[in-house]
């Protein structure tokens, strides 16, 4: 539990330990510059000064000294004369440094001044040479400033790094204490619903937006997954319910056929019979597979640039002689020529499929006499495939339940079908992204809408 807790707050420290390495970085930064640009400023007033001893003669050398050092009302310029054993001459610096190069450059160094207030020790940027008498001379001058200015900088960090840096360690670890508490609360939900709850849903709380977008997010796929389930539930009662009324049909005529069927012609008829409640078993299994393969096609590969007037061509030619036997007319109008919005992206089987049981659906409840028109427009940049029929049409309450899985309308019950026609044309409309529409006539009006390619 301790390092649960430990782990909580490790992202606020290690966000915090960032920012104290940059702030120290940046300082840093700030000083060896400010400190590089003094030293710059100092080093060719020192070369200077050394090179004015240097060309002074003997003796106005002492004069010029003195005038320098007295005219120094802050006290940081350091001269001094020595004799070549090392015994000072004149100025304010105590005694020649050993460790100082006497090359003309400016060194770093740390010298003694002596002057009417007594001796003090001062870390300085020096320069020192001997002169063409013999005599070496010293040229300094004070970086306490260089040394005020790293204090500031560490006042700087103190006062005000080190506040805010405080402030964002509480701020960090509350933050991280009420994300917490938001997922422990999360996390409560999620086990609640997977014990089988499913009506548990995340709370939306006020000025909590990050988790709100995320738990509006969370609760929508929730109730997609509850419809689901309960469909499947639904869809489960209806198989059963549907394969459980051919099954009892077909074991009433094999049991009748077992106990009256005295020749042979009987017992065939029997066994006719009863293989024709059978394909009906095999068909309504196999529409369901034929569905939940559509439903649950993920991949997309075959995919491709489809023609849809040749389809609707070919759907028209198979379904003529069966028009025509029922003395239905069926109409075609798909010009070869269709405008560019003819041509979609999809799978030409399904596509194909999906056409042809519009067409079929038509033939089932247009009466003889009737008409059906197979159409291929294009309208507002979407190609429309449209199957319109002289039948007795859906009512506009049960347009949306026709496309469930066994749903049949009351006028359509003594049909013959196992009322999945239009839940794979739903199937097959929604794997493409298209949209399946139905309305009234007179007779039904069913369009398959396929969206041009961006708006897809």
């Amino acid at each position: 539990m301790k390092a649960a807790a430990l782990s909580g707050f490790r992202g606020p420290l290690l966000i915090a330990g960032a920012f104290v390495a940059l702030s120290l970085a940046l300082f840093g930064y700030l000083y060896l510059q400010a400190a590089a640009s003094m030293t710059a400023r100092f080093d060719p007033v020192l070369t200077g000064e050394l090179d004015a001893l240097a060309t002074d003669e003997p003796a106005r050398r002492l004069t010029a000294l003195d005038d320098r050092l007295r005219d120094d009302p802050r006290r940081v310029k350091l001269e001094g004369l020595f004799a070549p054993d090392g015994a000072r001459v004149a100025g304010n610096v105590l005694a020649l440094p050993p460790d100082l190069p006497r090359d003309g450059q400016v060194h770093d160094a740390t010298l003694t001044r002596i002057d009417g207030r007594g001796q003090e020790i001062q870390k300085v940027r020096a320069v020192a040479e001997t002169l063409p008498d013999g005599v070496v001379a010293v040229v300094a001058r004070n970086i306490d400033e260089i040394a005020d200015i790293a204090a500031i900088v560490r006042r700087v960090l103190a006062l005000g790094v080190l506040p805010t840096l405080g402030l964002a360690v509480i701020g960090g670890v509350l933050l991280s204490l009420r994300t917490r508490r938001r997922i422990a609360e999360i996390t409560r939900t999620a086990q609640r619903i997977v014990a089988g709850d499913l009506r548990e849903r995340l709370t939306l709380r006020r000025g909590d937006e990050d988790f709100n977008s995320l738990a509006r997010v969370v609760n929508t796929m929730l109730d997609e997954i509850e419809r689901l389930i309960h469909e499947i539930a639904g869809i489960g009662d209806d198989i059963a319910h549907e394969l459980r009324t051919p099954l009892t049909r077909t074991r009433a005529i094999l049991e009748r056929g077992r106990a009256n069927a005295q020749t042979l012609e009987a017992l065939q008829d029997v066994a006719d019979r009863a293989i024709g409640g059978l394909d009906r078993t095999l068909a309504i299994v196999t529409a369901l597979l034929r569905i939940a393969e559509i439903e649950h096609r993920h991949r997309l590969a075959g995919f491709g640039e489809v023609e849809l007037a040749g389809i609707v061509r070919e759907v028209a030619e198979l379904y003529q002689p069966m028009a025509e036997d029922r003395e239905i007319a069926l109409t075609l109008d798909a010009p070869a020529d269709s405008p560019g919005g003819a041509t979609v992206r999809g799978d030409r089987d399904l596509l194909f499929e999906a056409v042809a049981n519009l067409v079929d659906n038509a033939l089932k409840f247009t009466p003889s006499g009737g008409r059906i028109d197979l159409a291929l427009r294009v309208r507002a940049g979407d190609t429309v495939v449209r199957v319109a029929d002289t039948g007795p049409g859906i009512p506009e309450a049960e347009r949306d339940a026709v496309t469930r899985r066994f749903y049949r309308a009351d006028k359509s019950r003594r049909t013959p079908g196992v009322g999945l026609g239009l839940a794979l044309v739903a199937a097959i409309a929604k794997l493409h992204g298209f949209r399946l529409s139905i309305g009234g006539g007179p007779g039904c009006v069913v369009e398959l809408v396929c969206p041009r390619p961006a708006a897809a």
